[in-house]
C-alpha cells in the first residue's frame, strides 16, 4: 500500500462545524484519483495511530489540489484532532486514494444524486467532474440538511447551478427552516418516501442512475422506492460510511481468543462479543493495516490459518475473497481456536 506526505495548503471553513484541509499535489509522484474516491489520513495521537477515509471534494480535472472535507463528530478522535490541531503548513501522512463509488456512471445520460449533510462530499466532486468532461448529461442533486448555516459547499453549488444552467438543478430540504413560498426549489421537511416519489414522478427510467450517500434512513428509502418506480438495483449505487449491524447476527457470537500472526508479531487477543478483530488488535495498541472500517476496501485482509470467522455488515457481495480470507474490520470469531495471519 502506497503512502504519501501531503502539505496542507489551504484550510477552507464550509460551515461552522466543517472544514475542507487543501493539500498540495507532490511535485515528482502526483497522485492520481477518481471523483468519489476516499483518501485515508493517518494521524498518531497519544501514541496511538488512527486512520480515517474522508472522500474527495475537490475533481480531478477541476481543481488543483487534493481535497477533503471533514464534519466535526461529537466524541470523534481524528475529527476534533483536524478542526483544533491542523493547521496550514502541517504534513500529513496519507494512503493512496481508494473506492470505486460513482465509478459506473460516467456514460449515463442522467444522473441524480441523494445526500444528506456530510454526505454531500463525494457528490459534489462526482457533479464537478461530469459536468466540466460530459457535455450532455444531466444532473439532479437533491440535498438534505438542517439549515441554511449547515449547508456543506452552498456557494459552490449555487455556483454550479449558475454556470451549467439546465445541465444542473437542486433541490434543497432543510428540517428546522421555514420555507418561503417563493423559494420552489427549498421544501421544509426530510427526503421521504412521499418526495421521492414526486420528484421522480414522469421521469424516464432508462439511462439513469442513483448515487446515495447518507445515513442508512436515507438509503432504505430511497432503494426501495426507486425499486418500487421501475429501477434495477444495478442502476442504484451507495456509498456506506458505517457497518449496520443487526443483533440478529451476534446471537451465535461470543467473546473469543483469537491468535494473530503480524509480521514477526504473534499475539493472542481477547476479542469481546460485539468487537471486530480489528477493533480489538487496535484497541490493545497492535497497528494492524486498515482504511474504510465498513468492508469496502482490502486494506485489512487477512487469512484465516485455523477455526472459523463471520463477517457482519457488509451488504456489498465481496466476490474477491479466497474461501480463507477475511476482513477484519467486519469479521467476528466464532470459535475458540482461530489462528488469523496478515
Amino acid at each position: 500500500m502506497k503512502t504519501y506526505s501531503l502539505k496542507v495548503v489551504n484550510i477552507k471553513l464550509e460551515t461552522p462545524d466543517t472544514v475542507t484541509l487543501c493539500f498540495k499535489q507532490p511535485g515528482l509522484r502526483k497522485i492520481k484519483y477518481s471523483p468519489g474516491q476516499y483518501l485515508t489520513l493517518i494521524f498518531r495521537i497519544n501514541g496511538r495511530r488512527y486512520l480515517r477515509p474522508y472522500s474527495f471534494s475537490s475533481a480531478p480535472s477541476v481543481d488543483a489540489t487534493l481535497d477533503v472535507t471533514i464534519k466535526r463528530v461529537h466524541h470523534g478522535i481524528i475529527s476534533n484532532h483536524i478542526h483544533d490541531q491542523v493547521k496550514i503548513g502541517d504534513v500529513v501522512e496519507v494512503l493512496e486514494p481508494m473506492g470505486d463509488f460513482g465509478s459506473n456512471v460516467i456514460s449515463q445520460e442522467e444522473l441524480f444524486l441523494w445526500g444528506v449533510g456530510s454526505g454531500i462530499t463525494p457528490l459534489i466532486s462526482i457533479a464537478k467532474e461530469l459536468l466540466f468532461h460530459n457535455s450532455n448529461i444531466k444532473i439532479h442533486l437533491i440535498y438534505g440538511n438542517r439549515d441554511v448555516d449547515q449547508t456543506i459547499f452552498l456557494q459552490l453549488i449555487q455556483s454550479l447551478e449558475t454556470n451549467y444552467g439546465d445541465r444542473f438543478n437542486v433541490i434543497y430540504f432543510y428540517t428546522k427552516l421555514a420555507v418561503k413560498p417563493n423559494l420552489p426549489y427549498w421544501v421544509q421537511g426530510r427526503i421521504s418516501r412521499e418526495s421521492i416519489l414526486e420528484i421522480m414522478r414522469n421521469r424516464q427510467i432508462s439511462g439513469v442512475s442513483h448515487l446515495i450517500c447518507g445515513p442508512f434512513g436515507l438509503k432504505e428509502s430511497l432503494v426501495s422506492t426507486l425499486l418500487e418506480l421501475g429501477f434495477s438495483k444495478e442502476e442504484i449505487f451507495s456509498e456506506d460510511f458505517e457497518l449496520i449491524k443487526d443483533p440478529m447476527d451476534f446471537v451465535d457470537i461470543n467473546t473469543q481468543h483469537v491468535h494473530v500472526q503480524f509480521g514477526e508479531q504473534k499475539v493472542v487477543l481477547e476479542v469481546i462479543k460485539g468487537q471486530t478483530i480489528l477493533e480489538s488488535a487496535l484497541d490493545a495498541g497492535i497497528d494492524l493495516p486498515y482504511s474504510c472500517q465498513t468492508g469496502s476496501c482490502n486494506t485489512c485482509k487477512a487469512k484465516v490459518l485455523q477455526g472459523t470467522v463471520k463477517i457482519i455488515g457488509i451488504e456489498k457481495e465481496r466476490s474477491d475473497l479466497e474461501d480463507n480470507e477475511t476482513l477484519l474490520c467486519c469479521s467476528h470469531p466464532t470459535s475458540e481456536d482461530v489462528i488469523i495471519k496478515i
